[in-house]
Formats: structure tokens, sequence, C-alpha cells
């Protein structure tokens, strides 16, 4: 009943299928620039219930509005124009994004209204430094830091819009399919201005299969056959892509990346502002956003501690948004959920563990690959443990700042370290396909270079006179971590690189090179 999945936390399959109906009932409007609210929403009801709505910036003022009925979006587009076409041509495709502009602006102009605009994206670290500086706790700084970086309720809302919006175009050649966000939209980690992941989902196996059951006849479409099921995603992503690109409103920069590992079609969607990647369904990609939402809705410290060790991350260059010998925020993850199985009681269960929990309707094995774990929250034990987020983040760096990586590698299913099955500097087991290392990409430089930093940041923690820094007005606790080492005291880093082999030493001072590349090209290209 609906009052139970109230009082417990739903399940993964359950907040999705709510926000995808949620986003069915949604459209988006570029409002006029002196816009009454009043007026809009008074005219906007006149075609049905209204059940939420917010405004936001992007290139003007844009609203969504969530109608409690599907048929008020028919009845709002009856009364919607086709633009008139004075220098360009349209393409006559319908969608649920409009514009609406004032019929007399002069006389309504008197009554713009100032309306609260939700923010879709995070503020600079430099002003989250200052944020941090007035806590009274590094626990609190991490929640400070969680609260500034997470996805919003209304960031959430635009992201499965962005989906519904091409679910309408795909469903032009594919009717019953949906399209469904995955990863970092969907896992509770996601931060705010992250990619849209989208992918195309074409079968609803269960549904049919009761059905097939009735009859004499075994029955089945007559459908193109193709010798490979890569082939076949290839040529559904390239006219999706096709059609993204010739029909679909404010869906610019279209590439279609077809030779890929996994195959997806890019592109950006000026309307919600997102950058989005389409791929057709991999249910291991969404066993592994299932998995990462299990923990994050079992202990308020895990998303803390992640979203800190990625901003650390990223302000030391030790991850990167373009593909290279990085470690990838997953890889990073990861590491966090390793760490957490570590703790002694333990904050959150192995994937074994979670495997047993499971039961009939829980089983999943993909592609060989036995994905099975318990999708009921409920029935996993909430931990004992009751280590402050202070200590946690210190014994985070650590650990990792004293790690074996030569001899072990990281097995998120055992919750231990394991020998290395195979020699790349960095090997963390992929949860669900046990052959592959998730971190395969990343080299040895790197990986000593995040040792490097790890031991850095363990020596401030340790080291920190909270008081005094307090006293001084200096960042201290996570804001200290927070500002790239060796801009406040060079000759302090010397000394504890005095053990580090030349190569480290090289590749720390090239990425230092490029993070001012970096920002050097964010400042020219902005």
């Amino acid at each position: 009943t609906d009052a139970e999945v109230n009082t417990r936390k739903k399940t993964f399959t359950e907040v999705q299928t709510e926000r995808l109906e949620q986003a069915e009932r949604t459209v988006l409007i570029k409002c006029p620039p002196k816009l009454n609210e009043k007026k809009l929403l008074q005219y906007l009801s006149s075609h049905g219930n209204i059940r939420s709505h917010f405004f936001f910036e992007n290139r003007g003022i844009h609203a969504l509005i969530e109608f409690s009925e599907k048929n008020s979006i028919a009845s709002l587009q009856d009364a919607i124009g086709i633009p008139s076409a004075a220098e360009h041509h349209v393409v006559p495709f319908k969608s649920r994004i409009f514009t609406f502009t004032l019929k007399n602006p002069v006389s309504q102009a008197a009554e713009e209204t100032l309306v609260h605009l939700s923010p879709q994206s995070h503020i600079p670290v430099k002003e989250l430094i200052q944020k941090l500086c007035h806590a009274d706790s590094i626990s609190n700084q991490m929640y400070i830091l969680l609260n500034e970086f997470q996805l919003t309720e209304e960031n959430i809302k635009l992201r499965f819009l962005a989906c519904s919006l091409v679910r309408d175009l795909a469903r032009a050649y594919f009717p019953d399919s949906m399209v469904k966000p995955f990863g970092s939209s969907v896992n509770t980690f996601g931060k705010l201005g992250c990619d849209v992941d989208m992918f195309l989902d074409f079968h609803d196996v269960r549904k049919h299969a009761t059905k097939m059951k009735k009859g004499p006849f075994e029955m089945e479409y007559q459908m193109k056959r193709l010798p490979s099921e890569r082939l076949a995603t290839q040529k559904i992503l390239s006219v999706i892509g096709d059609c993204l690109d010739n029909f679909g409103p404010g869906c610019v920069s279209v590439q279609k990346i077809l030779n890929a590992r996994c195959p997806l079609v890019k592109f950006s969607h000026q309307p919600t502002g997102f950058q989005c990647d389409l791929s057709v369904s991999n249910s291991i990609a969404i066993k592994s956003s299932e998995l990462l939402y299990i923990y994050g809705c079992l202990d308020s410290r895990v998303r803390a501690l992640v979203f800190t060790v990625r901003c650390w991350a990223r302000v030391h260059g030790l991850t990167n948004s373009v593909p290279g010998t990085w470690i990838t925020n997953f890889s990073l993850t990861m590491m966090v959920m390793f760490f957490l199985q570590k703790r002694s009681p333990p904050i959150i269960p192995t994937l074994d563990q979670l495997k047993e929990l499971s039961d009939e309707k829980d089983k999943h094995i993909i592609g060989g690959y036995d994905c099975s774990f318990v999708s009921d929250l409920s029935k996993i034990k909430p931990t004992k443990n009751t280590e402050t987020l202070d200590a946690l983040l210190s014994d985070f760096f650590e650990y990792f700042g004293n790690f074996d990586f030569r001899k072990n590698s990281i097995n998120l299913r055992k919750g231990k370290e394991v020998n290395k099955p195979e020699s790349s500097p960095l090997y963390i087991w992929n949860p669900f396909e046990q052959d592959l290392n998730i971190s395969k990409n990343v080299n040895q430089p790197q990986l000593e270079k995040f040792v490097a930093m790890a031991r850095e940041s363990a020596w401030i923690l340790q080291k920190e006179e909270k008081n005094q820094q307090m006293i001084n007005k200096e960042p201290w606790g996570l804001a200290a971590l927070l500002i790239p080492f060796g801009k406040s005291n060079p000759s302090k880093m010397k000394k504890r690189m005095k053990g580090m082999g030349s190569e480290t030493i090289r590749s720390l001072l090239d990425s230092l090179k490029l993070n001012n590349a970096n920002s050097l090209q964010k400042a020219v290209g902005k």
C-alpha cells in the first residue's frame, strides 16, 4: 500500500518508476522576460490541476510544470501554435517544450513579480571553502559540502524530463520503448552539473511472459534479424541520433560514437541545459546504479564521505573530466565503499552479504554473471558503527596512503583485499563482471600521485591546530584540504616529497601544469 511505501525507504525500481511517470505529466516552458508567476499558473490551471512547479535560469527563465493528469498536456498543446516561419522554416515536431511571450508586453510589464529560481549548478570551490571555515567540526564541513553539491529535487525532475522528451522521439519508431537515466543521475552520488546518462530500453519482458502462456499457438512478431546485438544497437542509435539531430527541439552538437565498446550518442539538450549520453539498455550498468543507491541510502555518512573525497580529488587534479590515465569518480566511489566495508564494525555490508539477503524476485543473471542482491532496504540491518566523519575522513587518507597496491586488489564482493589477478597498478574488481578491473586505465604515476596526496592530507588533518587556525581566520579541516597543496606552503611539501620517485614528482609537476592549463582554458573558453 502507499502508506507502507511512505514509511519504509522505497526501492530503487519504485523510485525510478514513480519519477518516470511524473516526467510524462510534465512540460517545460520558456517564460516571457517580464513574468507574473500568478498569472502564468492561473492560465495553466485552466488546462488542469498543477501538482508542482519550479523556475530556473537557462538563457532566460524557464518553468517546469508538473500536471496531475497526463491529459492536461494534450489540452494545453491544443492551444499552442506553430512558430511563424519568417526567416526559418520549422520542423513540425510537437514536443512538450514551449515558448510563452506576452501578447501586450507594455501593459503587463508593471505586473512583473520576482520568482524564486532553483539553482541548477553548485557554487565554485572558492566560495565553498569560505562557507566551510564557519563550521564547527569536520563532520559539519562535510555535510555542508554534500548539501551544496548534491542533486536537488528540482534538478532530478529536470533530468527525468530530459529522458522523457527523448523517449517521445524514440516512440515514433518503438512505441513501447522507455528512456531511463542511470549512473550518477540516479545512484544518489550525482553532483549538480553532471551529465545525464540515459539508455533506451525495449524489454518489458515480464509483462509479456504471462500473457503468452494463453492459447494454443506459439506467436511472435516478424522482425528484422541481424548477425549481432551490437549491430542492432548501432543501427538503432544511428537512426535515433539522426532523429535528435534533425527533429529534436534544442538538441544540438549531436555526436554518434558507434564504434565505442558501448556505442552511444552524445548531445547537448539546450532547454534543460544538460549534456546527455544515450546508449541502449545495459542491465549491468543499472545494477551498479542500484547497488550504489542502496549504499547511499543505508547511512548518511556514506554520501558525505564520497562527495568529500571526490571534491578533494578534483581539486588536486587526481580526477579529470576528460578520459585518460586518471582515477575515475566511479573507481574513487568504490574505494570509499570498500573502506566503509572494512571498518569495525562495518558501516555497509559486502556485496556477498547483500546477495545472501536476496529472495526470488531479486534474482538476476546477466550475461552469465550473477547480479543478485537484496532490493528491499528494510531487510538490511543498520550498522552499529558510531564513528564520526572526522575520524573516517582522516582514516580514509591514512588507509589508502599506506595500502599495499603492489600486492593487493580491492574486492567489494568479499569486502577484503585479495591478491591482484594481474599487474595493473590499481586493481578494483568490477562488482558484477568479475573478470574486469574497473580501474584498468590508471597508470603508475597517477596512482603514486593519489598516494602522495592521501598521505599529505592525512598529515594535515593530524597535525592540525583547529582553534589556532580559527582564531587566525585560516582555512582549517576540510577547507585546508581543498586548497591545492604547495600553494600555501611549498617548502613543507618539498620535505615530504623526498622519499618519492622522480617519475612521480615529474607527473605531479605535469599535473600541476595541466591543472593550470585547464583553468586557463576554462577562463578563455567561458
